[in-house]
């Protein structure tokens, strides 16, 4: 059986090309780490975690050390093509730690498809989709910022856009107006608020002005824990809802589906720990009639094309927002979009080949663990 022998450590940071501004952080750049773990068999996979304070309860400097000094040692020895066992591992070593985990797991399945010289979709059901439509992230700016970017975008064949909200009701509303009205009504909006408007009662007040506005649905507008807010206010709207950082694991799907608290649902590697546990929680929803997003955490290629992988191989995955490489000035690997589709390869592993070279350039600190 093949072993895992090394895993080296890549703290990185991604030049973005422009800062990105969401409701509760501005980021100028995105903080990352890279797994490249090697096996006796010399096959090489690379994993990704981009962990997130809000989102994850992670930091860039934390997943380090889980992965140099928690996780990485045990892993030592074992074979990553038994990846739940792998995962078990991990779970009985630290609690939750999500972003850390989906680095180990994501560079586990590049190396069973390169040993078995298959996509990662095919390891998870096959290739289901052709092709998936990309959406243009807008982050939160001045309405006509906003709208004029969304004009620019619809000249370059994006035909759905992300509105990045959740400062306060009443600019929100103008932001969403514009770009609507910029835009036209053959253009898809989805707007995630990100938290931003807190309560089901601030979240009615804006949904009331945006019932004639034809958005596709609007994402996690109250706190991530308050579940009942969002049946609240899905009983009170005709706009569907989307649950993003309110869905970590199978433990909150289990509440969000019996409580029929969403319309749909976005899975991130980064918030579950990887491709696994993101397939798992596919098929609960499946289970529940729930249809659901590959949202991500604006990660490199090899974060990205993990979350693509997911979404191709299952119908219950209707879209995906995986537009990181997109964002970057500069990027460690090769993930490939047909502007405005992104369309997979079918190389074996991720399909993503890493430039040592740049990785090393945007490299802060590295380890590795023997």
């Amino acid at each position: 059986m093949m072993k895992i022998t090394e895993i080296e450590l890549y703290a990185i940071r991604l030049p973005l090309i422009e800062p990105f501004v969401i409701s509760y952080h501005t980021y100028p750049d995105m903080p990352s780490i890279i797994t490249k773990i090697v096996t006796d068999e010399g096959i090489v996979g690379y994993g990704e975690a981009v962990p997130d304070e809000h989102v994850t309860g992670e930091t860039w400097e934390g997943v380090f050390h889980i992965l140099k000094n928690t996780i990485g040692p045990v892993l030592i020895g074992k074979n990553p093509m038994e990846i739940e066992k792998i995962h078990e591992l991990m779970n009985n070593t630290i609690y939750s730690a999500p972003a850390a985990k989906a680095a180990i797991d994501i560079a586990c399945f590049d190396i069973m498809g390169k040993k078995l010289q298959q996509p990662v979709y095919q390891l998870i059901g096959g290739r289901y989709h052709e092709k998936f439509p990309i959406t243009h992230v807008l982050s939160i700016a001045a309405p006509e910022k906003m709208a004029a970017e969304a004009a620019q975008m619809v000249e370059k064949g994006y035909r759905s856009f992300k509105m990045k909200v959740g400062t306060n009701v009443k600019d929100d509303i103008e932001r969403i107006k514009a770009v609507r009205a910029q835009a036209g009504s053959g253009i898809a909006i989805r707007v995630d608020v990100n938290q931003g408007w807190k309560t089901s009662a601030a979240t009615l007040t804006a949904v009331k002005q945006l019932e004639d506005y034809q958005i596709d649905w609007i994402e996690q507008p109250v706190a991530a824990d308050d579940i009942d807010a969002m049946v609240e206010v899905k009983s009170k709207t005709t706009i569907p809802l989307m649950i993003d950082e309110g869905l970590k694991g199978t433990r909150e799907m289990r509440e969000i589906i019996q409580k029929r608290a969403a319309d749909k649902v976005n899975i991130k590697l980064m918030k579950c720990g990887g491709i696994y546990p993101a397939v798992k929680l596919a098929h609960q929803a499946e289970l529940a009639g729930m249809e659901c997003q590959v949202g991500s955490m604006v990660e490199s290629s090899v974060g990205s094309a993990a979350g693509f992988h997911v979404a191709f191989s299952k119908k219950v995955i209707t879209s995906v927002e995986l537009t990181g490489p997109l964002k970057f000035s500069m990027d460690i690997g090769n993930l490939a979009y047909d502007v405005p589709f992104i369309r997979l390869t079918e190389q074996p592993g991720l399909g993503v080949e890493v430039n040592e070279e740049i990785l090393k350039e945007l490299t802060v600190f590295q380890d590795n663990v023997r």
